[in-house]
């Protein structure tokens, strides 16, 4: 049985980031509470991936916070990262999961309740559901589904969910209510001027409304 905490899910911007780094961002966020930590860069190969994730790994040892790497397979492996996440444009959930193995985590995006009602508990450990509001931080993002949406996607989803898009600390009570397991954040924790106190404060909110 594979344990994580959705909670509060930070998801790093190398563009927000470049004033601090983006592993001086994360070991600030899980000093305030960040309970996994996402490397997205869409720009960077799969070598600089690795670097990044590595010196990610050394921030985050023994923090609690897991590492999930965003879409590179290969770099995920190389880092010994705790999971891997996907799009459902990146490549099939299946061939993910055999190239990772049964103990990595596996997450995966999903925009609507008919791509959410199609995982496979067996294979995927967790949905990535939204965007919920509109976001800069994703120029390509599908149509918003705010909390209304969300909640359908929720129940829909055979695993445990993590909302995301344009979430800062007062929608925390949102999300929960919709039934999600925690809130993916980028923007309110990325390039802010004190990502540990930002993510205090988030975690302040989710621990008003978590059971």
């Amino acid at each position: 049985m594979k344990r994580f905490d959705l909670s509060l899910y930070l998801v790093l911007d190398p563009d927000l980031c470049a004033g601090i780094g983006m592993v001086e961002t994360a070991r600030l966020a899980a000093a305030g509470g960040a309970t996994m930590v996402q490397l997205r860069d869409k720009h960077a190969g799969t070598a600089r991936m690795i670097e990044t994730g590595q010196a990610l790994k050394q921030v985050l040892d023994g923090t609690g916070a897991l590492l999930i790497v965003n879409d590179d397979v290969e770099a995920a492996i190389a880092i010994g990262a705790d999971g891997l996440h996907i799009g459902q444009d990146d490549m099939d959930a299946r061939d993910a999961r055999q190239m990772i193995g049964p103990g990595m985590i596996l997450g995966l995006s999903v925009e609507t309740a008919q791509l959410a009602g199609a995982v496979d508990p067996d294979i995927v450990d967790y949905t990535g559901v939204g965007p919920v509001f509109a976001t800069p931080t994703k120029a390509d993002h599908k149509q918003p589904i705010g909390f209304d949406g969300l909640a359908r996607l929720v129940q829909s989803s055979p695993v445990p969910s993590v909302a995301i898009g344009g979430l800062k600390a007062e929608h925390v009570a949102g999300v929960f209510a919709a039934g999600a397991e925690g809130l993916a954040v980028v923007s309110a924790i990325c390039g802010v001027p004190d990502p540990e106190a930002a993510t205090r404060r988030i975690e302040a909110e989710i621990r008003k409304v978590r059971p």
